[in-house]
């Protein structure tokens, strides 16, 4: 069974709010000459910030925050986001892979961003609502 699909907007001003949050300022989330500089193609995402989307989604699926008993992934590809009004997209989807007689789901985790895998090895566990 597949959950349907989430996807999430992502600018420079969510990298700039997001940097404020965490108090993450590396400059390859802001500035398109530094993140050039180092190999990148553009200014990337903060990880943890996708990660977070990911968890926004999980969140809704389950229904509330503390039904997400286990989340881990691995970064496989940033996300570049341009510097134009539009930014990119990340999309969300998941798979059951299992559903536990103690009422936990066990999924497989899909992100993307223009068609290629951000993360990989995306894998949570939800507690149903009882």
């Amino acid at each position: 069974m597949e959950l349907p699909a989430k996807t999430f907007r992502v600018t420079r001003a969510d990298l700039v709010r997001y940097a404020g949050a965490s108090g993450d300022f590396n400059p390859i989330h802001w500035s398109d000459r530094v993140a050039t500089k180092v190999g990148l193609p553009g200014v990337i995402a903060h990880g943890m910030f996708t990660m977070a989307l990911v968890g926004r989604a999980l969140t809704e699926w389950a229904g509330a925050p503390d039904a997400v008993v286990d989340y881990n992934v691995r970064f496989t590809r940033p996300v570049v986001v341009p510097d134009d009004d539009q930014g990119t997209e990340i999309e969300v989807t998941a798979k059951v892979r299992e559903v536990t007689d103690e009422g936990l789901i066990r999924l497989d985790v899909t992100a993307t961003c223009l068609g290629e895998k951000v993360l990989s090895q995306a894998r949570a566990t939800l507690r149903t609502a009882r």
